[in-house]
C-alpha cells in the first residue's frame, strides 16, 4: 500500500486583513414606511435599526466584494498573487453558475486561485471562516479570501410588514493566513432542518418562471420563532465556542454576534452575563441586517473605529436560515 505525503500547511491560521463595502444609497425608516402600515418607533423598538444600505445597479455582488476584498487584502500586507482560494458566501448571487467567486478572483488578480461559493445564510461567515482554515492547516493555500456579500434588497417583500424593515446590502471581507499560535478557534457549528420554515423564500424560483406565482420571490420569516430560538438556543451555543477556545466570557475583548436585531444581541449579551468591557458589535442600527456579510462588516467597523484593536480576542457567532449557525473565537487582525 503507498503511503501519502503528509501535507504541509501552517501549524495555525489567523485572520490577517478585514475589509468592507456599503453601498453609496443610505436608506431611512421613513422610505420603508412608504409601503407598510407602521413606525419608525416600531421599527427601532423592535430591531434598533435606523438606515440601511441599498446597492444601484453597478454595486453589483461582485463589485461589492472586489471592494471589499482590495481593503482586506491590503490590510493583510499581501498582494493578490498570493491568493490561494476565495470563498465567497451569498444567498443572493441570482446566477445559478457559475459561481461569482470565480468572477472575484480573476478581477482581483489572483494566480488561478481556488474559487467556490457556499449558501449557509446569516451562519455563512463563520463556514467559510471555517473552511479557510481547514485549507491553510491543511496546506492547500497559503492565504484565502473569505467573502461575506448580500443584495438582500433584491429578496425583500417592501410590503411585508414584518420584514421590509430588516435587510440591507453589502460586502466584508477578511484575509485568512498562517498563524505561529492558535487565533481561530474550534467551530461550534450545526444545523436544525426542521425549523426550516422560520426563514425560508416564499416560493421557488421555479414557480416564478412557470408563472404559477406573479410576485418575485423573497425572503419571509416568523419572527416570534426566530426571535425565541436566537435568544436561547444561541447564547448556548455562544458559550460552547467560549469553552471549546478554553476561555471565559471575562477573557473576551470584543463580541461581534450576527446583525440580525438589537434585542436579539441584548439578551445574548445579558444571557452570556457579558463583562462590562466586552465591546459589543451594533452595526444593526446603520446597516440593517446583511447576513452573510453583517459579522465582517461589523468587525471592519469597530477596527475602523478604535472600538476595537488588533490582537482582541473576540467571539463571532451567526444564525439564520437553514436554521443553521457557526461561532467561534477569533483574534482580531
Amino acid at each position: 500500500m503507498a503511503k501519502l505525503k503528509p501535507s504541509k500547511g501552517a501549524p495555525y491560521a489567523r485572520i490577517l486583513g478585514v475589509g468592507g463595502y456599503r453601498p453609496t444609497r443610505v436608506v431611512p425608516n421613513e422610505v420603508i414606511l412608504e409601503t407598510i402600515d407602521s413606525s419608525d418607533e416600531w421599527i427601532r423598538s423592535r430591531s434598533g435599526i435606523e438606515t440601511r444600505h441599498w446597492a444601484n445597479d453597478e454595486e453589483t455582488v461582485a463589485a461589492m466584494s472586489i471592494e471589499a476584498s482590495g481593503k482586506a487584502i491590503a490590510d493583510a500586507g499581501i498582494s493578490a498573487e498570493q491568493i490561494g482560494g476565495v470563498i465567497v458566501s451569498t444567498v443572493s448571487h441570482f446566477k445559478q453558475t457559475p459561481a461569482v467567486a470565480t468572477e472575484i478572483a480573476d478581477k482581483l488578480g489572483t494566480n488561478k486561485a481556488a474559487a467556490f461559493d457556499i449558501s449557509a445564510g446569516c451562519a455563512g461567515f463563520g463556514y467559510a471562516l471555517t473552511l479557510a482554515k481547514g485549507m491553510i492547516v491543511e496546506g492547500s493555500a497559503e492565504y484565502v479570501l473569505v467573502i461575506g456579500v448580500e443584495r438582500l434588497s433584491d429578496l425583500t417583500d417592501l410590503e411585508d410588514r414584518a420584514t421590509a424593515f430588516l435587510f440591507g446590502d453589502g460586502a466584508g471581507a477578511v484575509v485568512v493566513g498562517p498563524s505561529k499560535e492558535p487565533a481561530i478557534g474550534p467551530t461550534v457549528w450545526g444545523s436544525e432542518g426542521d425549523k426550516s420554515e422560520t426563514i425560508k423564500q416564499t416560493v421557488p424560483w421555479t414557480d416564478y418562471r412557470t408563472g404559477e406565482v406573479d410576485k418575485f420571490p423573497a425572503i419571509t420569516q416568523e419572527g416570534q420563532a426566530v426571535f425565541r430560538w436566537a435568544v436561547f438556543e444561541m447564547a448556548k451555543v455562544a458559550q460552547q465556542a467560549l469553552d471549546a477556545a478554553g476561555i471565559t466570557s471575562d477573557d473576551l475583548d470584543v463580541f461581534i454576534p450576527h446583525q440580525a436585531n438589537e434585542r436579539i444581541i441584548d439578551s445574548m449579551v445579558k444571557t452570556l452575563k457579558l463583562p462590562e468591557h466586552v465591546t459589543v458589535a451594533r452595526d444593526v442600527r446603520t446597516t440593517g441586517n446583511t447576513s452573510a456579510a453583517s459579522i465582517p462588516l461589523a468587525m471592519e467597523r469597530l477596527l475602523a473605529t478604535g472600538e476595537a484593536k488588533s490582537g482582541d480576542t473576540a467571539l463571532v457567532i451567526g444564525f439564520g436560515a437553514g436554521l443553521v449557525y457557526a461561532a467561534t473565537v477569533v483574534t482580531l487582525p
